[in-house]
Order: structure tokens, then C-alpha cells, then sequence
């Protein structure tokens, strides 16, 4: 078999300012490695949301990972036709991979990016999946599917990679030009040039796999290791409840040991650590093996939720008036992707409660249109409720003065603090306080 040289490779055996990047996928993944490839690479960005494109052409990153002044300065083009990355040396896929309603992979976005990109290919062009998956998906998967609509060959006509994302929302200190890459590719050359290309956009360096499926395996352990141990803790945290004493202060009290693991109980939603896990216990399956543990981590993470709304409602008398502080999946991002803090709310609300909630990140309509909830849009002169539940850790909420939060409970409520985010702060004697 004849191989053409990948298009990459402009003079020589190392990419160039020529070189031409897609970035198909412009959510918290894909826009910050277009904005950090730009700075080397021409780079163009598609995405099918056109609303998403408007607000990045308008200097807008709604998902708060990007600045203004940095969205702007970037060469960064954005487009909604696909047909507008033909001439690309390299297309970088960095679409959703969810579950479905059974907790089964739900490829449809990758392979609809995949089916996106066939017919643009160039020869000699590599693809590359950032998406998280399940070993083989790359090469068993998304390559038959460009393969049929390219009309050519993998591993001959066109190449493929994985590089797994590492993207933290939230997180500006660990940035995608920061932190280590991952890189892998069909061929050692394709390895080389994916290389080359990821180390011109962070400090942090790269890392090359063995192969594809190497690199996909690590990928999905990293999140369903962080999983399990969080399982660990929030069981744990179950039994302390029992005991009547707070995880928070065993924790505080265990880490004083040199190797122990800061792991801290509370929800586990988000795109990544509550899904992907999934993927390999999926993959395991097929393959003959029950994952066992990664399921039963899944099990405890996913009933986190109704055991937080029970313990509150343990320790209200009758019916009450609630607010809960926080819906999106994490502190300080406006993303309410698989959150649970709606597992609180709908379980507080079956138990009889009122419930209201207040988000100053979430998107109003959002939040009303993919979680049935109708956000409270300030907390000024919020009176009268029996309980106050801090479900999110947002910078907002920590600054609340002790003053404030006794106002919002008539100096007298409960205070359920889920994140630990008051547990040093004074309050009255007559406010009620629970905490994991």
C-alpha cells in the first residue's frame, strides 16, 4: 500500500504557520484549544449552533472560559458551514459524548461530526478526536464513517489521532496551554506531527501514547478513577451522618497524613466525572466484564442527591418554604449539563416542600427550558423561608454575610450547607445548621 505523506507536512517533516486546523465542536473543549492554536496556526472554528457562532464573532464566550479581550484578539474565524474547512491539513473533533436515558453511550454527536467532515476531507488530511470515548471508538468507529463519506481510506488516503481533552471548567490554572497533551496517531508520523502541533499550543508539553487506543483508555480512567474515590467518600459521609459527625471535619482531620487523597463528598454531575464511566463499564461489557466497582461508584454518586434532599427534610418540621443556592453541575461555571443539584430539588419538592432557586450564572432560560426550573434573578430582599440549602459553591455565596443568609431564614432557619461553604462562619445560636 502506497501512503500519501499527511497533508500536515509542509516542507519537511514539521507543521508550519501554514499549516490549517478545524475545530469542529466550539463548547468548553473546542474554543479554548482553537483560541491557543491560533496563536501558531491558521485556525477556523465551526460549530452548527449559530447562536454560539454569533456570540463568538461578537466577542462572547457564554461559557465564561474564554475573555472578551482575549476572544477578540484571537485570528481565530468562526463559521456554520462546514463547508468553509475543506482546505484544513488537520480537522480537531471536539463534540459532546453523552449517555443515553439507559446510561449507554450516545455517539450520535461524534458521528455526526464525523459525517460533518467526511466529505470536506482533503488528502493526505488527519483527523483527530478530543471527544471522550471507549478504546476502538476512534479507529472502529469514526473511521468506517469517514471512510463512506470521503469515498477514501484510512491509514492511506487520510490519518487518524486522539488526544484526549483535559479541559477543567472553571479551572484557570490548569488551561489547555498549560497542561501535559496526550497525543497518538495512526502512524508514528502522524504521532510526530500531532506533536508538533499540540506542543506549539501549551507549555505543559506532550505526552505520545502508545497507540489510539491507549491514549482513549487513559483518557476514560482518569474520570472514572476520580469517581470512584469521591463514591468512597460520599459512602463514608453517609455513615458519618449516622454518627453525627461531619465529613468535612474527618477529612480536614485524615489529611493531615502525607498520602492521603483530597477527595470531598457533595454531587457529581457535569459532562465528564458523572458520564463517562459509563463508557468503560460500556466497553467492558462487550467484551465480557461486569465493572463492578465503576458501577457501584456510579450507583452511590447518582443517589447523592436524594440523600442530601432526605437529610434536609430530617431536619425541617412539616412542610417549608426552601431555597436552594446553586443549580449548575459546579462553583463559578454557568454549565447545567447532567447537574444534580435538580436531584435535590425534585426530591424536596416530592417530600412536600416549596422550593425556590437562585443561580446568578445559570441562563434563565435554560434552566426553564431543559430543567423545568424559573430561576429567582437576585437575592435582594429575599425573606421568610425555613431553610436555605448551599448546593453550589459559587464566589457569591461565600461572600453572603452571616447577616444576610439569618435575614433570609427569619433568624431561625436551617442552614444546609451541602458544600461545606460556611461550616467556619458564626451564626446566631438560634439558626439551625446541617452539613455532610
Amino acid at each position: 500500500m502506497v501512503h500519501t505523506a499527511p497533508a500536515a507536512l509542509k516542507g519537511g517533516n514539521k507543521v508550519s504557520v501554514k499549516t490549517k486546523i478545524s475545530i469542529v465542536g466550539l463548547g468548553y473543549v473546542g474554543l479554548p484549544l482553537a483560541v491557543a492554536l491560533a496563536r501558531s496556526f491558521d485556525v477556523i472554528g465551526y460549530d452548527v449552533n449559530a447562536n454560539r457562532v454569533k456570540e463568538l464573532r461578537q466577542g462572547h464566550d457564554r461559557t465564561m472560559e474564554i475573555d472578551t479581550p482575549s476572544l477578540r484578539a484571537s485570528s481565530v474565524r468562526f463559521t456554520t458551514d462546514i463547508n468553509d474547512t475543506r482546505d484544513a491539513d488537520i480537522h480537531i473533533v471536539t463534540v459532546p459524548t453523552p449517555v443515553d436515558e439507559d446510561d449507554k453511550p450516545d455517539l450520535n454527536p461524534l458521528k455526526g461530526a464525523c459525517e460533518a467532515v467526511g466529505p470536506v476531507l482533503k488528502k493526505g488530511a488527519i483527523v483527530v478526536v478530543e471527544s471522550t470515548v471507549y478504546p476502538g471508538v476512534t479507529e472502529d468507529v469514526c473511521g468506517p464513517i469517514l471512510e463512506e463519506t470521503s469515498g477514501m481510506t484510512s491509514g492511506a488516503d487520510f490519518y487518524l489521532g486522539y488526544s484526549p481533552e483535559r479541559i477543567n471548567p472553571g479551572d484557570k490554572v490548569h488551561t489547555v496551554d498549560k497542561i501535559i497533551k496526550v497525543v497518538s496517531g495512526q502512524t508514528e508520523e502522524v504521532t510526530d506531527i500531532l506533536a508538533d502541533v499540540y506542543g506549539a499550543a501549551t507549555t505543559g508539553g506532550t505526552y505520545r501514547a502508545r497507540n489510539i487506543k491507549t491514549a482513549e483508555a487513559a483518557k476514560v480512567i482518569e474520570n472514572a478513577q476520580r469517581d470512584i474515590n469521591i463514591a468512597f467518600v460520599n459512602e463514608a459521609t453517609m455513615i458519618f451522618q449516622k454518627l453525627g459527625i461531619s465529613a468535612y471535619d474527618v477529612l480536614e482531620t485524615a489529611g493531615t497524613k502525607w498520602n492521603f487523597l483530597n477527595f470531598t463528598p457533595g454531587l457529581v454531575g457535569g459532562h465528564c466525572i458523572g458520564v463517562d464511566p459509563f463508557y468503560l463499564a460500556h466497553r467492558a461489557n462487550e467484551v465480557g466484564h461486569f465493572a463492578d466497582l465503576i458501577l457501584t461508584g456510579r450507583r452511590i454518586n447518582e443517589n447523592m442527591g436524594r440523600f442530601i434532599a432526605e437529610s434536609v427534610h430530617s431536619n425541617l418540621s412539616g412542610k417549608s418554604k426552601i431555597l436552594v443556592l446553586g443549580v449548575t453541575f459546579k462553583e463559578n461555571v454557568p454549565d447545567l449539563r447532567n447537574t444534580k443539584v435538580v436531584d435535590i430539588i425534585q426530591v424536596l419538592r416530592e417530600l412536600g416542600h416549596e422550593v425556590d432557586v437562585h443561580d446568578p450564572l445559570a441562563d434563565k432560560d435554560e434552566a426553564s427550558q431543559f430543567l423545568d426550573i424559573d430561576l429567582i434573578e437576585n437575592l435582594s430582599d429575599l425573606k421568610g423561608y425555613d431553610a436555605i440549602v448551599g448546593a453550589v459553591a459559587h464566589s457569591v455565596y461565600r461572600d453572603l454575610s452571616p447577616a444576610a443568609l439569618e435575614e433570609m431564614v427569619g433568624g431561625n432557619g436551617l442552614l444546609a450547607d451541602v458544600k461545606g461553604i460556611w461550616r467556619n462562619t458564626e451564626f446566631s445560636p438560634a439558626i439551625k445548621r446541617w452539613q455532610l
